[in-house]
């Protein structure tokens, strides 16, 4: 299979990337969200491997954004990788003459503790990723510039380590999810996602849709919502539970949510991450 990341290489998502692939599959880096959604979308790539979620900072808005608005896209895998990051400059770079600080918003947010007890100066630059933020980095080789990678990419560049695992909790991991054209089939040990909008206005609307769960001891993992980009106040509910839609007891259950929502979207049933 062919399987896109957000690349370059080096990134988390890489990692995602390999974690899902088996002995002979090409992993193939995009620039951006959209691209990897086109990728499977135009048959380029058989996957697109996306971060959804991040034990420190929460959803990734974009990924969800994607997921309600914009593909037909099925989710039929989850891998959550450990996320441990390096502070990592140009060769002869040292950590007292950092002065601006480069990465992805999320890893500058997961990092937040350590740049503000040893680097409180220093500037902080968004990028498009961590590996790139790194590449750049070291390619430019100003040293009062440091980037937030992992130490495969500061392997990759040349870089220099200059401090590891500064994430605010060691346990920090990201989940990431597998797009395809279709879903899993079912394993016995799965996990449904939706995405629904109750109607308006209607006193315990929501409580209505969650109570057919509730009512068949259905456990539900994971319940959020995002704006619906319509009209202030509207929102998306986002919904994972334990099971897959072609259960017969999971298949009623979701029949009878359906009918009690404005808008229901079934986003794929799929094996629950295991570690090893």
């Amino acid at each position: 299979m062919k399987i896109a990341y957000l690349g370059p290489p080096g990134t988390f998502s890489e990692e995602a990337a390999q974690l899902v692939a088996e002995e002979g599959d090409e992993l193939i880096p995009f620039s951006n969200f959209p691209a990897l959604i086109s990728a499977v979308e135009t048959a380029v790539a058989d996957l697109a491997v996306l971060p959804i979620e991040n034990s420190l900072e929460g959803s990734v808005s974009t990924t969800l954004d994607l997921l309600i608005h914009e593909t037909h896209l099925q989710i039929q895998r989850e891998v959550v990788v450990p996320v441990h990051h390096c502070l990592i400059g140009p060769p002869g770079a040292k950590i007292t003459e950092i002065q601006h600080v480069h990465s992805h918003p999320q890893a500058l947010g997961q990092c937040r503790r350590f740049l503000s007890r040893v680097l409180p100066d220093a500037h902080e630059h968004a990028a498009l990723s961590t590996a790139l933020a790194v590449e750049q980095v070291v390619k430019e080789g100003d040293t009062t510039h440091a980037a937030i990678g992992t130490a495969r990419a500061a392997e990759r560049s040349s870089g220099a380590i200059l401090a590891r695992y500064i994430e605010d909790f060691p346990n920090n991991a990201t989940r990431f999810i597998a797009l395809a054209e279709r879903d899993h089939p079912p394993t016995g040990r799965d996990k449904t996602s939706l995405a629904i909008t109750t109607p308006q206005n209607v006193p315990g609307s929501l409580y209505n849709v969650l109570d057919e769960l509730a009512a068949d001891g259905i456990q539900m993992t994971k319940l959020e919502s995002r704006p619906d980009k319509t009209v202030l106040g509207q929102y998306y509910f986002l919904i994972d539970i334990e099971g897959h839609r072609l259960d017969e007891h999971i298949s009623a259950v979701l029949e009878r949510m359906r009918a009690k929502a404005d808008n229901f979207q079934i986003w794929g049933s799929y094996p629950q991450f295991q570690p090893d």
